[in-house]
């Protein structure tokens, strides 16, 4: 049986002729880079970045009024889709719509953090819309009107998220932490933002990109 333990002494010699030893300085400059390259991707930055110079004038150039657009995407919805609508040509996702909404807030919810108005666009004293007004705001639907913004910009689907939430906490931080949560009902408003194509019975939640309030009535 010497044979074996020459042979196992063998073995074991080249295995460990075959490891490379990786010195200290150089595994904490590796654990380094990779921390960087996580601290590159800042949604944040990104989203303040493109907000006045892409974002809003898209919004702009893209929102169709809110009733023509509601009443064409019962009637024909691959027209007012391919109007005021985005969505990737891969994936299973509905499509967002660009609005212009002008009304007079009809309902207010400002107890809740995902606090909302209704508003009344067509003068039947009831909401046709609700826009939400934060601070917490459900969805993603700026990130998901733009046609410039594609999944495949990010690494994966965290940073792709981290990016729409960016949007949200963006619009509440500049805009909408500065409006009003008292005598909201009866003001005249106007809001230019996205919501996701639903169901023709369900009432569309919009997510503002703009929003001016009139004075109390």
């Amino acid at each position: 049986m010497r044979w074996v333990g020459v042979l196992a002494t063998v073995m074991a010699g080249a295995l460990l002729c075959s490891c490379r030893f990786i010195p200290t300085a150089d595994v904490l400059a590796l654990a380094a880079g990779q921390s960087q390259a996580k601290a590159a991707f800042d949604p944040d930055r990104m989203v303040a970045s493109d907000w006045a110079v892409k974002v809003v004038p898209y919004f702009e150039k893209r929102a169709g009024p809110f009733v023509e657009l509601r009443d064409l995407a019962a009637k024909s919805p691959e027209e007012a889709w391919a109007r005021f609508g985005y969505r990737p040509k891969s994936g299973d996702v509905p499509w967002t719509l660009v609005v212009k909404l002008e009304g007079f807030v009809v309902e207010a919810n400002t107890e809740s953090r995902a606090a909302t108005i209704g508003v009344d666009a067509t003068g039947k004293g009831k909401a046709d819309a609700t826009v939400q007004i934060g601070p917490a705001l459900r969805g993603t639907a700026i990130r998901d009107a733009l046609d410039f913004v594609s999944f495949n910009d990010f690494t994966n689907q965290i940073d792709f998220a981290r990016y729409g939430k960016a949007f949200n906490l963006y619009v509440d931080h500049e805009m909408l932490e500065k409006l009003p949560r008292d005598a909201l009902v009866g003001r005249k408003v106007t809001i230019v933002g996205a919501y996701p194509l639903s169901s023709p019975d369900e009432t569309p939640l919009v997510t503002p990109v703009e929003i001016t309030l009139g004075p109390k009535p």
